[in-house]
């Protein structure tokens, strides 16, 4: 910075800083006051759920067993501790915005140059910035010296954009755009230099912006979560009516409150599902542990089912769709285009040599501006071993691009040589005119550079001249005698696998939109290259703006691209197609995403070149940037939803015959056929089953070419309920007539009890295998590996010999003793209960092979 510009604009003084900064507060982001530990905690007790553990862990120590009510409470404190874990890491968002928006600055404070912290600048400062200086607040360019700044982390672009002194007049605008005065906190300075005055600091900058938005959103509960919840309180709420009921009514007709008391426990355990909870926390918990193997990370657990039902997934370009690298595409020279993509493996003709050359010798030595970086990789490798490239040459002046003419030119002098050369580029326009173009040249010309536009890329101009060394080099860039070499246009590429994973989205039925701060052509070029449907249908931001929201809501539903979108429609866009009834996710890597992604059903951010911002606002982040590892995510997410169904349809399955068993001898006079210790030993089998075992099968066949599920549509549609009552009211039925049966032949009640328990844990363990599948029949699920049903049903077989078999055990479950054809009796009834559900998937499963056929047929 020349030393006049100091002397001149002088800075504020220390006192003055002083003031404004006592009076306006510092330039961070405020920090949110962190709910206190008694908070959250309380919040968390009041869960339907937490109260359900509790209920359950209370039920089992007046019952006398210790170990499983520590067990339960220990659930308990591990929920606690999970949620105090999660509400820090949500906090982590806001502080991660406040570190990127205070680095260090230099300011002119009493005319001198000062180094300072961010957090201290003040409005009305004069702030130095340079190559590689993030910029520590909102502020004008007083002055601009071939100013460059890189502003994707607020508008997603990956170009960087030109910035000019401020005439003095111009109101503020959004980021992005080029020739604008305007720069903004947060944003890099990736060439030239410039002093700016700061007009805005804190929240009351773009970025700070953002920062009030993420900090007014909260996290949604998934419906999944809330679905639960509402099962759950309804099952309690009705449990808890008909235990008290089943006390009272035992009490008045028999007597005996105790054993009423009693029977009502044993009810109330029968019909209150505490393997809900369980269920739930465990499937998420080993889902987020088994997409972590496939390098996704889950930062909320429920976040994995939501993405398995998500109808419409966001997808900003910028470092999600492509690599946040722009790379060279093609280059274009006396009438002849080369692509570098398909000519990668052969050398660049000789033709082409000095259009790469100088567009090295235009481009700095140790480049920020990614452009530039491109040409100098691009130049390095297809000019290695020539003479094109000049590492010994020396600067001696460079003429900045200004607003009147949009071209940088490079003056160098070689060890060798007595002439000058001159190395140009920028806009073709600005290149063509600096070479004089007739109009026949300048319409060859404008076709090529629409026809490269239209293909995404970034087109510059290159051109060269000599100048003697005895002269005074000029003072304008017009007065060399250029010769124009041709185009270079340059490309953000499309991440390897975005084409294959796109088409997956759509075989899931799942609509993809595209978000993009760049413009309609490169947008339009993007959406074509990774397989968009409709790239045509393309929306503005300006056109966005132009709309109010019930008609954005009508015109979203024809929307597949969004471009030049900055925060705030990007966030608005989300809010309309969840008030559409979408289930939406969002992925993004920037700043500028971070609203969306905390708004979204959910967020998915990118790992390796994500913002910190980004990540904590996001319940999924992509460790490897990987997009294709969102199908992977979205499959998993389905295999849990649809293990979970079964999972909790089997509970409720075996829960009606067990509530029946408990209720149903109350009004009848039977003797009582359940006790305490008989629904315990079932739980044995009933939570590793339901958490464990449901939880390891493999994905069914069509999961990926189903359509999302309706995000309304309960955890147990009418179906689904449907075929568990009828399963539970089968094994019930079953059950009771073996107790009734047994008790008119005269055999006591301790044999009819134990034929009628061991009908029950058959029929249990059948039901374990013919809802591992609701489209396979049982030997074909067997087929697929599950080694953790083994486990169950050997144990569970295990223990139903001891009890039956050893004396002391066989005396606890009050039974007698069973010969072989009584056991062999309850194998076959407790076998029967599922025989009409497996020729029901058989006559399924014959059908839907069929139709399958029929449509391969007809393509």
């Amino acid at each position: 910075m020349e030393n006049e510009d100091i002397e001149i604009l002088g800075g504020l003084s220390q006192l003055e800083a002083d003031e404004i900064l006592a009076r306006e507060g510092f330039n961070e982001l405020p920090s949110a006051k962190p709910r206190s530990i008694f908070a959250i905690t309380w919040s968390v007790i009041r869960e339907p759920m937490f109260l359900l553990l509790v209920a359950g862990g209370v039920i089992y120590l007046l019952l006398g067993d210790l170990k499983e009510a520590l067990m339960l409470m220990g659930f308990v404190f591990v929920i606690i501790g999970i949620t105090l874990y999660q509400e820090r890491k949500t906090e982590n968002a806001l502080l991660a915005l406040r570190n990127l928006s205070s680095p260090r600055a230099r300011v002119l404070r009493d005319g001198r140059d000062k180094r300072i912290p961010g957090r201290e600048v003040v409005r009305g400062d004069i702030v130095i910035i340079v190559e590689g200086d993030r910029v520590p607040a909102d502020g004008v360019a007083l002055t601009s010296t071939n100013l460059l700044v890189d502003e994707s982390v607020l508008t997603g672009e990956s170009v960087s954009v030109r910035k000019v002194s401020w005439d003095g007049e111009s109101a503020p605008t959004q980021p992005g755009g080029d020739d604008q005065p305007f720069v903004y906190s947060g944003t890099l300075v990736v060439q030239g230099q410039g002093l700016i005055q700061v007009q805005n600091t804190g929240v009351y900058t773009e970025i700070g912006k953002i920062g009030t938005t993420l900090e007014s959103l909260g996290t949604e509960k998934t419906i999944l979560e809330k679905q639960t919840a509402r099962l759950v309180r309804n099952l309690a709420i009705s449990g808890a009516g008909l235990s008290i009921l089943v006390i009272v009514a035992y009490g008045i007709t028999r007597g005996n409150w105790l054993q009423g008391f009693l029977t009502g426990i044993t009810l109330a355990m029968a019909i209150l599902p505490e393997e809900f909870t369980v269920v739930l926390t465990v499937f998420l918990a080993l889902g987020a542990w088994r997409i972590s193997r496939k390098r996704v990370l889950t930062r909320r657990t429920a976040a994995v089912e939501t993405l398995g039902a998500t109808t419409v997934l966001c997808v900003d370009k910028t470092g999600t769709l492509t690599l946040n690298r722009m790379t060279v595409r093609e280059l274009y020279s006396n009438g002849r285009s080369y692509d570098a993509e398909t000519s990668r493996d052969t050398s660049l003709p000789e033709e082409f040599h000095a259009l790469v050359e100088f567009g090295i010798l235009s481009s700095q030595r140790d480049p920020f501006d990614p452009m530039e970086s491109a040409i100098k990789e691009f130049g390095n490798t297809s000019l290695a071993r020539t003479e094109h490239l000049h590492g010994d040459w020396s600067l001696v002046r460079e003429y900045p691009l200004s607003r009147q003419l949009l071209a940088v030119s490079h003056v160098w002098r070689s060890p060798s040589g007595v002439k000058y050369v001159i190395a140009a580029k920028g806009a073709p326009e600005a290149i063509a005119d600096l070479c004089h173009f007739s109009t026949a040249q300048m319409r060859i010309l404008s076709s090529q550079i629409v026809a490269m536009g239209e293909k995404g890329l970034r087109v510059i101009g290159v051109a060269r001249a000599y100048f003697e060394e005895s002269a005074i080099l000029p003072g304008e860039q017009h007065e060399f005698e250029f010769q124009f070499l041709g185009l270079v246009g340059l490309i953000d590429p499309v991440r390897p696998g975005v084409p294959g994973a796109i088409r997956e989205c759509y075989d899931a039925g799942i609509r993809v939109i595209m978000i993009t701060g760049d413009y309609p052509s490169t947008a339009r070029s993007i959406a074509r290259d990774i397989g968009l449907k409709r790239p045509d249908a393309i929306m503005t931001g300006v056109e966005l703006d132009a709309i109010n929201d019930v008609e954005l809501s009508e015109h979203i539903e024809h929307v597949e691209v969004f471009a030049r979108a900055v925060p705030e429609q990007k966030l608005r866009i989300v809010k309309a197609l969840k008030a559409n009834g979408e289930v939406v996710a969002m992925t993004g890597d920037g700043v500028n995403d971070a609203p969306a992604l905390k708004a979204a059903d959910i967020g998915i951010a990118m790992g390796a070149r994500g913002t910190d911002v980004a990540r904590e606002s996001a319940g999924i982040v992509l460790l490897d940037d990987d997009f294709s590892s969102i199908v992977v995510a979205i499959r998993l997410g389905r295999r849990i939803f649809d293990n979970l169904r079964k999972a909790m349809a089997y509970i409720i399955a075996i829960h009606v015959p067990i509530a029946g068993l408990s209720l149903i001898p109350v009004p009848f006079g039977l003797p009582l056929i359940l006790m305490p210790v008989h629904i315990l030993f079932l739980q044995l089998i009933i939570d590793p089953a339901c958490s464990i075992v449901f939880e390891a099968e493999p994905e069914e066949t069509d999961i990926m070419s189903r359509s999302p599920r309706d995000p309304l549509e309960p955890i147990f549609n009418r179906r689904a309920l449907s075929v568990s009552v009828l399963q539970g009211s089968i094994v019930l039925l079953i059950a009771l007539s073996i107790f009734v049966i047994v008790m008119r032949s005269g055999h006591g009640a301790d044999k009819a009890r134990a034929m009628t328990y061991t009908t029950l844990i058959v029929a249990n363990l059948v039901l374990i295998l013919t809802n591992r599948s609701w489209s396979r029949t049982i030997p074909a699920a067997l087929a697929t590996r599950n080694r953790a049903l083994w486990w169950v049903l050997g144990g569970a077989a295990t223990f139903l010999v001891m009890i039956l078999f050893i004396p002391f055990l066989r005396g606890i479950f009050g039974f007698s003793i069973l010969s072989l054809r009584e056991i062999g009796i309850c194998l076959i009834a407790g076998s029967l209960n599922i025989v009409w559900f497996e020729v029901l998937k058989a006559i399924l499963s014959r059908s839907h092979r069929g139709l399958l056929a029929n449509r391969e047929d007809r393509a």
